[in-house]
C-alpha cells in the first residue's frame, strides 16, 4: 500500500484464525445466554490483551492466569457454574475436577479444533505402541494440555527446541545413562517414564503455535536418528509420520511473513499479544532481515521519533527512539499473528500515516486494489 512518503507491506494472510474466532464467539454466547449464572473462564482466551479485556468487561470472571496462577479457588467453583475452557484447551485433570463440580464445561468448550486433531493424533500414537515426542514450550497452556492427554494414552515427553531433541538423541542411541535422563528432562516426561524402552518406537507431534519448520526439522532430525540406528529398512516399525499435526492458520500466516522477508522494507513492526507463542515465531522470522519491532497495540507508538516494543528475546518492554529510518519513501513491512484482531493492525497503520501529514488519503490508496 503505498501511501507517497510511506509504503506498508502486508502480509497475505494475517490475523484472527477460526480456531480464535470461534472461542470468541462461544464466549460472547456463553455469557448472552447466561445472563443470571456465573461464567468463568479457565485462563487467558487467546494470548491478547485487548479481546482478554473486552471479555472481563462483559462479565466473564478468570479462574488463572496462563503461568497456572491462581485468581478464583476451585472451592468457589459450583455445581450449574458455566467453565468456558479456552482454544488452548485444558488438561484432562482440571477437566475431570470440574466435572466432578458438576460444572458445565462441554456445552462452551472453545478448545481449538486443530489442538483436538493434535490430541487426536497422539492417542493414535499411544494406541500403536509409539512414545509421544511433543514439540512445544512446557509452560504453555496448550501444550500442557496436549501433554496431559497424550501421557493418559502412551508415554510422552516435551522437547522445547533442537537443542533438547540432539539431548533425547542421545538417550535414543544409548550413549547417556538413564539416570541422567531424570534429571536432564525433569517434569518433562510423564509418569513411569523409561527411557530405554520407551524411546524405540517414536513419533512427533507439536504445540501448534511453533514454528512450522522447527518442528519438521525435529521430525527429521529424530527420523535421522531412528535409521542411524534401526536401519532404513525398519523405520516405519520405529517411527511414525505426524506431519499432519501442524496448524493450517500458523502454516499460513508462517508462509505469508517468509514473503515479506523478500520486500527489501526498511523495518517491520509486528502487532500481537506479548505472551503470544505464533506472534513471537513471525517475530523471529521478521528479525531475519529487518530491525523488528514487537508491539500491542498502536499506543506504543509514542511519537514519529519513539517507539515502545518487546524483546522477545530478553522478555522485557524496551524503548527506541529515531526507529524510523529517515528516507525519501520509508517501506515498512506490517503483519500480525493470529490471536490478533485485524482492527488491530488498521490502527497502527492509522498512527504511522498521521506522522506523514503529506500522504495520499486512505480512500484513494484502497481504490487501487
Amino acid at each position: 500500500m503505498d501511501f507517497g512518503p510511506i509504503q506498508f507491506f502486508l502480509a497475505r494472510h494475517f490475523g484472527f484464525c477460526y480456531g480464535v474466532e470461534n472461542a470468541i464467539e462461544i464466549s460472547y454466547r456463553a455469557l448472552e445466554e447466561n445472563p443470571d449464572r456465573n461464567v468463568y473462564l479457565l485462563s487467558q482466551m487467546i494470548h491478547n490483551q485487548e479481546v482478554n479485556a473486552d471479555l472481563r468487561g462483559r462479565g466473564i470472571k478468570f479462574i488463572a492466569d496462563t503461568d497456572g496462577t491462581q485468581f478464583i479457588p476451585w472451592d468457589k467453583i459450583h455445581k450449574g457454574d458455566i467453565v468456558i475452557i479456552p482454544a488452548f484447551g485444558t488438561t484432562l485433570e482440571i477437566e475431570n475436577l470440574l466435572l466432578d463440580k458438576n460444572a458445565e464445561v462441554q456445552k462452551y468448550n472453545t478448545t481449538c479444533p486443530f489442538v483436538e486433531k493434535v490430541w487426536n493424533r497422539a492417542e493414535k500414537l499411544g494406541s500403536e505402541n509409539y512414545t509421544i515426542i511433543i514439540h512445544g514450550k512446557p509452560r504453555h497452556e496448550e501444550t500442557r494440555a496436549t501433554f496431559s492427554h497424550s501421557a493418559h494414552n502412551g508415554p510422552s515427553i516435551v522437547v522445547q527446541d533442537m537443542k533438547d531433541s540432539e539431548r533425547l538423541a542421545e538417550y535414543i542411541k544409548g550413549k547417556k545413562d538413564k539416570k541422567e535422563f531424570y534429571s536432564e528432562f525433569e517434569n518433562m516426561y510423564s509418569k513411569g517414564f523409561d527411557p530405554e524402552k520407551d524411546l524405540q518406537r517414536i513419533g512427533v507431534v507439536n504445540q501448534t503455535t511453533m514454528l512450522a519448520t522447527e518442528t519438521q526439522s525435529i521430525a527429521d532430525f529424530f527420523k535421522k536418528v531412528i535409521v542411524e540406528k534401526f536401519g532404513e529398512s525398519n523405520l516405519k516399525s520405529h517411527f511414525a509420520d505426524t506431519r499432519d499435526t501442524l496448524c493450517y492458520a500458523t502454516n499460513d500466516n508462517q508462509d505469508a511473513s517468509y514473503e515479506l522477508l523478500k520486500t527489501g522494507a526498511d523495518i517491520a513492526i509486528v502487532v500481537g499479544g506479548y505472551n503470544s507463542s505464533n506472534t513471537s515465531h513471525i517475530v523471529e522470522l521478521c528479525e531475519r532481515e529487518f530491525p523488528t519491532y514487537f508491539i500491542n497495540s498502536e499506543m506504543e507508538i509514542k511519537s514519529l521519533n519513539e517507539i515502545h516494543y518487546f524483546d522477545i528475546h530478553r522478555k522485557e518492554k524496551k524503548i527506541m527512539l529515531d526507529f524510523l529510518p529517515e528516507k525519501q519513501s520509508l517501506k515498512i513491512v506490517l503483519t500480525s499473528g493470529a490471536s490478533c484482531p485485524d482492527t488491530l493492525v488498521d490502527r497502527v497503520m492509522l498512527r504511522l500515516l498521521k506522522f506523514f501529514p503529506s500522504s495520499r488519503k486512505l480512500e484513494e490508496v484502497i481504490a487501487g486494489f
